[in-house]
């Protein structure tokens, strides 16, 4: 039997918060609905596997945790890099 797939999203309005914020994770088909819209949606996806294992503990709505900053900024470079017309700021 398989691994069921896991997806999680997340958010980071950098004026009011101070780390992403968890918006959406789940297994099964709950990953797979939230994998469809966000592409759906324009959003890039990202394949990081400890991240998502990860983000899978938490409850949504929730910043993440500091131990997992250095996860997160993987995933934000490969994305600014991905479309440089982004601006962060």
């Amino acid at each position: 039997m398989g691994l069921e797939k896991g997806a999680a999203a997340l958010k980071w309005d950098r004026e009011k918060d101070e780390a992403p914020r968890l918006i959406a994770s789940g297994k099964g088909y709950l990953a797979e609905k939230i994998l469809e819209l966000a592409d759906e949606a324009g959003i890039p996806l990202v394949q990081q596997e400890p991240l998502a294992n990860l983000l899978l503990t938490l409850p949504p709505g929730r910043e993440i945790p500091q131990e997992l900053f250095a996860l997160a900024a993987e995933v934000y470079v490969f994305l600014m890099e991905l479309d440089s017309s982004i601006r962060y700021t």
